[in-house]
């Protein structure tokens, strides 16, 4: 399913990505949680930055003449609601923390919420979910180009 060129640990951290995003459509807490459980034990940058691109792109093609607060309000809003409804350990805090952080606008100074990273890498995958459930795309293209984008990034040389 995934390229074969990938190392193994992109792979792991799509398929449990996958994995993750088929709960959430089905609302299997117990699915999403073993989800979540096998993404905890990858490289937490890793993953969080894949999940990251994911984000940054569904946005931009959900909002192609510009992202504004009322529209980061409606995936808070919407992500929220959804989470909320089957997920009994969701944490409404962590959305917030993602979408801040994906998009660069979280004053690194300021005192943070504790999140821890389970917390947050559900928080993350929910809000992939409501962005492709908005934009009514399968999410395995976003997460094969975020993947492909991390790639390139770290073959290409310095200066």
């Amino acid at each position: 399913m995934w390229p074969d060129h990938w190392p193994k640990t992109p792979r792991e951290i799509a398929t449990a990505t996958v994995d993750a995003l088929t709960a959430v459509r089905t609302e299997s807490a117990e699915n999403f949680d073993e989800a979540v459980d096998t993404l905890v034990d990858l490289p937490y940058e890793q993953v969080t930055a894949v999940h990251a691109g994911m984000v940054r792109e569904l946005l931009e093609e959900l909002h192609p003449d510009g992202l504004t607060g009322e529209d980061v309000q409606a995936v808070l809003e919407r992500t929220v609601r959804s989470g909320m409804r089957w997920l009994p350990s969701f944490e409404p805090e962590a959305v917030v923390e993602v979408l801040t952080g994906t998009l660069g606008v979280s004053d690194p100074h300021a005192p943070r919420p504790r999140i821890q990273p389970r917390r947050y890498l559900a928080a993350g995958l929910l809000v992939v979910a409501d962005l492709a459930a908005a934009r009514r795309v399968a999410p395995e293209p976003y997460l094969r180009r975020a993947i492909g984008e991390i790639e390139r990034a770290e073959t290409v040389e310095m200066p």
